[in-house]
């Protein structure tokens, strides 16, 4: 992962399953702002979720083990994640889209 000078890094993410219409996107957000991620989750047209996410390598860790169960209403089948460089400008916030 490409990190900046106060160790953030970057996590592109591609979540399958029941993912859509189920509060996930909401979900993620309230738990990447509780872990002080900043970034976003939308929905992808073949009903998947993207999550582009900026943090601390421990904090992104956490949010992808979370990105596994996700809500209870979800039925997270795969977790696909990939290193990103860093956005420029790096996001504010956590935003769903």
């Amino acid at each position: 992962m490409n990190s900046n000078a106060n160790g953030s890094e970057a996590l592109r993410c591609r979540v399958t399953g029941r993912v859509q219409g189920v509060f996930f996107r909401a979900s993620t957000e309230r738990k990447a702002r509780a872990l002080g991620i900043v970034g976003h989750a939308r929905n992808l047209p073949d009903g998947s979720v993207e999550v582009l996410a900026v943090g601390s390598l421990g904090a992104l860790s956490e949010l992808r083990a979370w990105l596994g169960a996700g809500p209870p209403q979800a039925r997270v089948t795969a977790v696909d994640c990939e290193p990103e460089p860093l956005p420029d400008p790096l996001p504010r916030e956590f935003s769903t889209r």
